[in-house]
């Protein structure tokens, strides 16, 4: 027998068993109550999606940006094909004329990080916030033409959180007016830094600033690290890869070291905090809350990426479980054309509860999104006017959330892989990687746990302070209010009488407010008059900023559905009805989720309890029929998913066959290693062969 091993395996052109995804979702789509595009265009701008649709159409037609394979490349294929995309991305800015948001939007479709994401998303930014003129002529301006490829270099490999730790140290050397930067240690090599490992030339490097004797604790510097020239290590420098990771295999994590390498005074960035040239004399900052604003900035961006990460993992799922068929439901059989057909999945109570609570989150994250990027603006005029009142509050809970919110999206993402069944293990489906490359985010901008330190840390001052008599309500800050509620009344009970009784906005919200309060008045009796030490208490003190962001979350959405000019204008008022019972089951099922909290607050009753489970049930019901409206409203393109099971089309099946005949095992019929390793089996020439057999 013989045959050609250059044939790759081919599926016959057979279609799937009817009815087909296509007429499915058409069928789900049919069923919604609003118009999805309005919702969409309320989200986003129509300015906003018109521009994503024109990029949209310039990636899906450039080799560098196509994703065809990216499920099967080796992580050094991964990395050329990155910084191809890169290199492609500056190209088309030019031809394009696209301006900072079509840029975003390109990366944002690409959907996944790349050697030059730090060099826009933290060594840009911070030459742009921390310079001075002349180092912006010097640094900023190559940087922005890439003449200068850069990244940013704070973790070490025995310390990341506990930046006061950091070993690297920065030494002034008066005599030459330079800095002498050196990594002491082991555990003081620069470790993690995107786009460090390969790609970048220059890094901002966070040292230790010792000047005239005195250790003045970790300072940034602009740091050359590579050749101009070809690219080198620069005498004095160690510079490598980490090696492959759990995810975020297409950008080249790396490290670095110094052996008392030279670096000029200009290196130092100087516009808060300065040395003097030749006395080394240190002048510190007018003010240690200034960095604030910008990690509030950060961090609230994280949360709207929170919202973009529900929406992709909630419209793959989603999408997929209205396609999905399993099982007759024997006491309500489903029919097509007459026939009885199996029951699509999401049409089962069980989906419905691991999924659309999922979506409402997505929800719920682009409300607070919105409210924390307004408060942020709102709070840099009035810095700039030497009003810093806001900041405390509002660093606080960006801190929180930003810990809430990545850890909800995780768990989401991971709970929308399970409810995909067997096919959300493969690639294919697009959860997979997915969920490996934003996990990170859980632990980059502050590690989840430790930010939950900062929340409560200000939530127990602004405790004291209220019942001290020195805290002043104000409508941006909620914290006060409700820690003042709960004061007047520590005995409060809910009032719900039956399960409809939840859907009052009101009473949710009075239900959020006092658990929090309660959950930091305890802490704080436990810490001020029994002694109880801030390492014995920091599983309460996670439960307390949980529970404060977790309120900001709920009442960002409530309100935003009663204050919102558009929502309330009459052609809306479908898309209100729909997005008030979403918000209902956010947090009706995040209530039922932190039950216990509630009961032992004594706000609810076991009785109350019961009805509270009975209206996240019916909210289910409720929901269902726009579900799949709901995520076409995040408009999220096909490109942008990749995945065979998110497909808006619905053609599933026909998808996941494509994408294996793509398989390069698939590309020839006889695998390489048949003749070496199987054929000696199974053909054996030698007469042992049998005996080998018998033993085993």
């Amino acid at each position: 027998m013989s045959f050609n091993n250059n044939v790759a395996t081919k599926f016959p052109k057979l279609a799937p068993k009817g009815p087909s995804g296509e007429l499915l979702l058409a069928s789900e789509r049919a069923k919604g109550s609003f118009d999805v595009n309005e919702l969409s265009k309320f989200m986003y701008t129509d300015d906003w999606l018109q521009r994503m649709y024109k990029v949209l159409e310039v990636l899906e037609n450039e080799p560098a940006f196509d994703k065809s394979d990216r499920y099967y490349l080796s992580r050094e294929d991964k990395l050329a094909s990155s910084l191809w995309k890169d290199n492609r991305i500056v190209e088309l800015v030019r031809e394009q004329n696209w301006d900072k948001t079509d840029t975003q939007i390109a990366d944002l479709l690409y959907d996944q990080s790349t050697p030059f994401t730090l060099h826009y998303n933290m060594f840009i930014p911070t030459l742009m916030n921390q310079t001075t003129a002349e180092q912006k002529k010097l640094f900023l301006a190559p940087a922005l033409s890439h003449r200068i490829i850069g990244c940013y270099a704070q973790t070490e490999l025995g310390h990341g959180s506990n930046v006061q730790g950091l070993e690297t140290t920065a030494t002034y050397i008066p005599e030459t007016n330079e800095f002498e930067l050196h990594s002491p240690t082991l555990t003081s090599s620069k470790w993690w830094a995107g786009g460090l490992g390969k790609a970048a030339n220059y890094a901002i490097v966070m040292a230790r600033l010792i000047t005239d004797g005195k250790d003045l604790g970790p300072h940034p510097f602009v740091v050359q690290i590579r050749s101009l020239d070809d690219h080198r290590p620069m005498d004095g420098v160690t510079v490598g890869d980490i090696g492959p990771k759990f995810g975020f295999n297409s950008v080249d994590n790396g490290f670095v070291m110094f052996d008392h390498y030279r670096i000029p005074h200009v290196s130092f960035l100087a516009k808060y905090s300065q040395v003097e040239k030749s006395t080394g004399e240190y002048s510190k900052p007018p003010n240690s809350k200034l960095s604030y604003g910008t990690m509030v900035f950060v961090r609230a961006n994280i949360v709207m990426g929170v919202r973009l990460a529900l929406a992709k993992a909630t419209t793959i799922a989603i999408r997929y479980s209205a396609v999905r068929q399993q099982f007759v439901d024997a006491a309500n059989p489903k029919k097509w054309d007459n026939k009885v057909i199996e029951t699509p999945v999401l049409d089962y109570t069980m989906q419905q509860y691991r999924l659309l609570p999922a979506v409402a989150a997505a929800y719920a994250c682009f409300f607070t999104g919105r409210e924390m990027l307004r408060l942020y603006n709102l709070n840099q005029e009035a810095m700039q006017n030497g009003n810093f009142s806001l900041l405390a509050d509002l660093h606080a809970s960006s801190s929180g959330l930003k810990s809430l919110t990545t850890t909800m999206a995780i768990d989401s993402i991971e709970d929308c892989r399970r409810a995909c069944g067997g096919h959300g293990y493969s690639s294919f489906s697009g959860l997979g990687q997915f969920y490996q490359d934003y996990l990170p985010n859980v632990t980059w901008e502050g590690d989840n746990y430790i930010l939950t330190q900062q929340t409560a840390r200000y939530l127990l001052k602004t405790f004291r302070n209220v019942v001290a008599g020195k805290a002043e309500a104000s409508e941006y800050n909620q914290t006060i209010t409700y820690l003042t509620q709960y004061l007047e009344n520590p005995k409060a009970k809910c009032p719900a009488t039956k399960p409809e009784d939840f859907a009052n906005p009101e009473l949710i919200l009075s239900a959020f407010g006092f658990r929090a309060a309660y959950g930091i008045a305890q802490v704080a009796e436990q810490i001020d008059r029994h002694g109880r030490s801030w390492n014995s208490m920091l599983v309460e003190i996670s439960r307390i900023s949980k529970a404060h962001c977790q309120f900001m979350l709920v009442r960002n959405f409530i309100v935003a559905l009663q204050n919102d000019d558009h929502l309330a204008k009459a052609e809306n008022r479908p898309m209100l009805n729909v997005l008030r019972k979403l918000a209902s089951l956010f947090a009706l099922h995040t209530m039922e989720k932190e039950l216990s909290e509630f009961l032992v607050a004594g706000y609810l009753s076991s009785e109350q309890s019961a009805m509270l489970k009975q209206q996240v049930i019916s909210l289910l019901e409720q929901v269902r029929p726009d579900a799949v409206s709901l995520v076409d409203a995040f408009a999220l393109p096909d490109y942008f998913l990749h995945s065979a099971l998110g497909r808006y089309d619905g053609k599933v099946y026909e998808a996941m066959t494509e994408m294996a005949e793509r398989e390069p095992l698939n590309q020839t019929l006889v695998v390489n290693g048949y003749d070496q390793f199987i054929k000696p089996l199974t053909n054996p020439t030698k007469p042992s062969a049998d005996g080998v057999a018998a033993k085993l």
